[in-house]
């Protein structure tokens, strides 16, 4: 199973930051720790391209972001200062999506062990995101030929936002986002499916509502391709979150997503988006399973 890392290339955060960028090191590091890697598992993605971008992200909002021409205001709502090296990253985790997708695609199964940045839009970023990775990756399987139809399954525990707006009205790429109804976003935008959730929900009313998400996208999306966004904010323990989900819950959610790819033949490319727990090592155990099982399901 490829597994693409974008955590050597540094984003430059203030003392006390609240965003956990240390777990994306932690996580490759508890991968390899396992014994199920190999350091030939893990590869560095290229940067995505203007060209590759610019199908997902207007041009003027790329060329801001590149020469660090963003109004303070749009850097106060993304949440990261600009750098050299947040356009870098920002590249990287768009590429390392794409890196994904075709890896999946001849393989089965790969992930993005960073990515899901869910909340950027065509023209702005959002809640620590600048550009919308699994739009870009989506567009850019269409354009390279590679799948027709793509499912976006978004398991964070925040809507989706800007993937539901920058793909309003595509009929090839179908959104589905499963989230927290009182949590951020507060404006939320309209996928073509979203399964708003409770404060407290708990693994067995979140799996119920997902296997019923689940067979209604997968029969309205008719997919070649899957990009999962499989968030560890919907863990009880998760700063952010406001959902109760267990680590086995949060196991059990990825297996039900894994089987029905399988079950169904589609490539599956996995981003790990949100997590934000008390304590980052469980946020780590949480990204670091779901990786785990993927690769024991497809074998």
């Amino acid at each position: 199973m490829r597994l693409f890392y974008t955590d050597v290339f540094v984003l430059p955060l203030p003392a006390g930051h609240r965003f956990p960028m240390e777990k994306y090191s932690r996580l490759r590091a508890s991968l390899l720790a396992s014994g199920e890697f190999s350091e030939a598992d893990f590869h560095l993605p290229h940067a995505a391209s203007d060209e590759e971008l610019g199908r997902a992200h207007d041009a003027a909002y790329i060329e801001a972001v590149t020469q660090g021409l963003l109004p303070e205001k749009a850097l106060k709502a993304i949440g990261f200062p600009w750098s050299a090296g947040m356009v870098e990253r920002s590249r990287r985790s768009a590429g390392a999506t794409i890196c994904a997708c075709r890896a999946a695609i001849e393989d089965g199964v790969s992930a993005n062990l960073a990515g899901g940045t869910h909340h950027a839009f065509r023209d702005r970023g959002e809640g620590f995101c600048v550009f919308n990775d699994a739009a870009v990756a989506a567009r850019a399987m269409q354009a390279e030929g590679r799948a027709g139809r793509v499912l976006i399954v978004d398991c964070d525990v925040h809507q989706g936002n800007g993937t539901a707006s920058i793909l309003r009205g595509d009929d090839s790429i179908f959104t589905f986002s499963m989230h927290g109804a009182r949590n951020f976003p507060f404006d939320k935008e309209t996928s073509d499916l979203d399964i708003e959730l409770p404060d407290g929900c708990s693994d067995a009313a979140y799996l119920l509502r997902l296997d019923e998400g689940l067979d209604t996208a997968f029969d309205l999306a008719r997919p070649d391709l899957v990009i999962y966004l499989a968030g560890a904010d919907p863990y009880h323990d998760d700063r952010l979150g406001r959902l109760a989900l267990s680590f086995e819950g949060l196991a059990e959610r990825d297996r039900h997503v894994f089987s029905r790819c399988r079950d169904e033949g589609v490539a599956l490319a996995i981003a790990m988006a949100g997590g934000y727990a008390r304590r980052i090592d469980d946020t780590v155990r949480i990204h670091a399973t779901t990786v785990r099982h993927a690769k024991q399901t497809w074998g």
